[in-house]
């Protein structure tokens, strides 16, 4: 029989997102709209990228970058305040609920996240006529962004000792990835051993995917394999966090 315990945490964390739809919607679009405005139409505006407008260029990175932002923090700042202050996550862990299920929970809770504001982002560029290709692949790499950074969240949330440690966690992974990993530019462009090193980054292949998609042009399947590879790889250690945290 399949174990359906995540659904428990996952209706829970909905119903919180539900009771703050509204100010979820604005928290989720306000940045990466300032970012489509700002590089889209300011820096961008007559700049013209692979036969295309740059608004067509970046709007692909920026969706990449609202699905990395959104699911990663709405999964790690939560967690992270149930595990100092709230304490709620001690009643997760003495419940019959498996590490597995409450992981599973708390990364579909981020997915959803991630790809409502991802969605709200899409439908502001079709609104503003921006010609890109939308196809099933494209969804299937966006939920896979979405479920590499959820899964980050979870990690980030257990082993963070203090939100000051979450901050710095920001810092050094989210912040650098955010700018470095192709979402404004391409990573060609940059010199060596640059160009190689950012393609570590699992933003970098979602943001280089969703491009190819928008452009007509087949996905990279090194791509596609890296991304599915920190999807079991984060997934997994988030697993583990959980079952190796004390209470």
């Amino acid at each position: 029989m399949i174990n359906l315990d995540f659904y428990t945490i996952f209706w829970r964390e909905m119903l919180e997102i539900r009771k703050k739809l509204w100010r979820f919607i604005a928290s989720g679009l306000v940045m990466p709209a300032l970012y489509l405005i700002t590089f889209g139409w300011g820096l961008g505006r007559g700049m013209r990228v692979g036969g295309g407008t740059y608004l067509e260029f970046v709007l692909p990175g920026i969706i990449a970058l609202s699905a990395m932002n959104n699911s990663f923090s709405g999964v790690a700042v939560s967690l992270n305040i149930s595990k100092l202050y709230s304490k709620t996550i001690e009643e997760l862990l003495v419940s019959p609920i498996s590490p597995y299920s409450i992981a599973l929970g708390k990364v579909f809770a981020g997915c959803v996240r991630g790809l409502f504001s991802s969605m709200l982002l899409l439908l502001l560029g079709l609104i503003l006529n921006v010609q890109i290709h939308i196809t099933a692949m494209f969804f299937a790499i966006l939920i896979l962004t979405t479920f590499i950074f959820a899964s980050f969240g979870v990690i980030a949330a257990m082993v963070t000792k203090s939100h000051e440690d979450m901050t710095n966690f920001n810092s050094f992974f989210i912040l650098p990835m955010s700018f470095l990993s192709g979402t404004f530019f391409s990573p060609s462009g940059l010199p060596e051993p640059f160009s190689s090193l950012i393609m570590v980054y699992p933003l970098t292949h979602a943001s280089l995917s969703l491009r190819a998609i928008s452009q007509g042009q087949p996905v990279s399947a090194v791509s596609l394999l890296i991304l599915c590879l920190y999807a079991l790889a984060f997934f997994y250690l988030a697993v583990r966090a959980i079952k190796n945290l004390e209470i």
